[in-house]
């Protein structure tokens, strides 16, 4: 492995390609994807183990608010008629919970 295969590997992070690569995915898919989920699934075991309650937080907040996107864009989300609809309300419901169980885990449950 020479120099200029490293280079021609790096290329492969700029911004506008990894952007452009984010923009593209579905979190559907991304949701389904085991090797996703074995990843959270992995490191959300190994940071319980080593009690790392901030890493643990992250992921689990993190994978909760994909999954609820993901539910939420599925369901179609409109305000047309003056009403918000019932997966708008799952959002709004959901984020609230993820945020405050994010905000009691991390600042006022202590071990």
């Amino acid at each position: 492995m020479d120099f200029s295969s490293v280079i021609e590997f790096i290329k492969q992070f700029e911004t506008t390609k990894v952007m452009a690569y984010i923009e593209a995915m579905d979190l559907k898919t991304v949701m389904e994807n085991p090797y996703f989920l074995a990843g959270v699934g992995v490191t959300a075991i190994i940071s319980y183990l080593m009690r790392w309650r901030l890493l643990l937080v992250v992921v689990m907040a993190i994978t909760g608010f994909i999954y609820l996107l993901g539910y939420t864009l599925s369901k179609g989300v409109s305000l047309e008629g003056g009403m918000p609809t019932e997966s708008l309300l799952v959002l709004v419901g959901g984020g609230s919970f993820i945020v405050f169980l994010a905000i009691y885990l991390l600042f006022i449950r202590n071990e």
